[in-house]
């Protein structure tokens, strides 16, 4: 008889399985926008209030309010090493982070490539907690079990995962331009003048709130945060309040297109698949972990999963990057530092391409190219899209795309090579999985590969 069984670890898969990314473009288990949606329940997070046009027009032109409470990891670590702790896994600097401040939590491989990302909250320097996707939780959870940490890991699963039913906090995001006016209706008082990932105390409905200056598409605004069963009263109060600023309850299908406008790549495929350093950290992760079951999609391939790893240079993260502390993966950021390196970009696709691709769901006999859902047209976990110049050499992925309303216009964030990143520059990008769709799963349609023009564009963040 054959001793199989199923994979225990990540790193059981690794060693199973043929090729990693024919394995990953091959066990969907349901599309990223399904997944968004199903991890917000409907009863509280609808998938449009409105509709999703008049929603994303609000964090433009009036005030949107995003309920962000039910679908991002919360890992809270406390103790004496607290501090430390984060200082050794983060690029970014921390000599200025301290209580009633955030941070921009970066982690790398020793290799140098992105693991994931977050934003790190510090209540003091003993307890700090990391919000975000589940790839970095999984890496601090691992490097605190195996470390000699004095830190204990408290882990707070989505709401669709949380065997409590619940979260131990709330949060929300006003964003717009009456934002500011709003808070003010509902403290009673001039906001002060608050910096960038600063957090002050607020007071709304008899609620201590703790808010954080933050953006999510560009514009100004704060995330309010505080305990769970306070949740429903500050949220009515803002409701109210937020009448006669024209506020907008944006649903889950307008919230998650933020990324594109801000330029930001929400999902970058994590580097820890084959650098040996990190075998520890893979036969640590089950074979159950979002890294061995989320899937990558798009009409880029390549058999070799290195070839999706990102540094935090080409994200767009080199600023943030501070040689003056020790950290897991400083000598690799260090001899990169002076290399040339891709660069993130926003991408505005042709309009008439865009509507070339809709006509061919109609023209009978004609195999039609893939669906584009709207408004985020991503349908993997990680979406790569290969990126062509006018010699039809690939230079670049586009990771994110989304329609926005506020810009009129199909938007996808990118990483290209730098001769092609300057504003005005045409390329194209490439819709549509290889092999029309063959290693796709049951609900992505066959379909033909087609191209569209797109033209660099500065986001509306920049």
């Amino acid at each position: 008889m054959s001793d199989h069984r199923e994979p225990q670890t990540l790193q059981d898969l690794i060693d199973s399985t043929p090729n990693l990314v024919d394995h990953l473009y091959g066990n969907r288990k349901g599309s990223v926008v399904r997944d968004a949606v199903q991890r917000q329940p409907a009863q509280f997070v609808a998938p449009e209030f409105t509709n999703w046009r008049d929603e994303q027009r609000a964090w433009r032109e009036t005030v949107a309010l995003y309920d962000q409470s039910f679908h991002m990891t919360e890992t809270y670590v406390r103790g004496a090493d607290a501090m430390a702790f984060f200082e050794s896994l983060g690029m970014n600097g921390f000599k200025t982070f301290g209580p009633g401040r955030a941070r921009h939590f970066l982690p790398c491989t020793p290799a140098g490539h992105v693991i994931g990302d977050g934003i790190l909250y510090c209540q003091n320097p003993e307890e700090i907690a990391l919000v975000g996707r589940a790839a970095g939780h999984n890496w601090i959870a691992f490097q605190a079990e195996t470390g000699s940490w004095d830190v204990e890991v408290e882990r707070d699963e989505i709401f669709s995962a949380n065997p409590a039913g619940r979260r131990k906090v709330y949060r929300f995001q006003l964003e717009g331009p009456h934002a500011f006016d709003l808070l003010e209706k509902l403290t009673g008082e001039p906001l002060p003048d608050t910096r960038a990932f600063h957090i002050i105390p607020l007071t709304i409905a008899g609620h201590r709130v703790s808010a954080l200056r933050h953006t999510m598409a560009g514009g100004p605004g704060y995330e309010l945060y505080g305990p769970w069963d306070e949740r429903e009263a500050v949220k009515a109060a803002i409701v109210e309040a937020g009448e006669e600023f024209e506020l907008r309850q944006v649903g889950s299908m307008a919230y998650f297109t933020t990324a594109v406008e801000l330029g930001w790549i929400a999902r970058p495929l994590p580097g820890i698949f084959t650098d040996e350093a990190l075998r520890p950290f893979r036969e640590w992760l089950p074979a159950t972990c979002e890294e061995a079951n989320w899937s990558i999609g798009g009409s880029f391939y390549s058999p070799r999963i290195e070839d999706y790893y990102f540094t935090p240079y080409e994200l767009g993260y080199g600023h943030l990057i501070k040689l003056n502390h020790d950290f897991v993966g400083r000598a690799a950021l260090e001899r990169m530092a002076g290399e040339d390196h891709r660069r993130k970009v926003t991408l505005e696709w042709n309009a008439e391409d865009f509507g070339r691709v809709w006509a061919s769901y109609l023209t009978p006999g004609e195999t039609p190219g893939k669906f584009i859902d709207l408004p985020r047209a991503n349908y993997s976990t990680w979406q790569y899209d290969a990126v062509l110049d006018d010699r039809g050499r690939t230079v670049g992925v586009a990771n994110y795309t989304c329609a926005s309303w506020n810009e009129r216009a199909m938007l996808s964030v990118a990483v290209v090579e730098a001769e092609h990143a300057e504003p005005g520059r045409e390329l194209t990008l490439v819709w549509g999985e290889p092999d029309g769709g063959a290693k796709s799963a049951p609900w992505l349609e066959p379909h033909r590969q087609m191209e569209i023009r797109a033209t660099v564009v500065k986001s509306y963040a920049d």
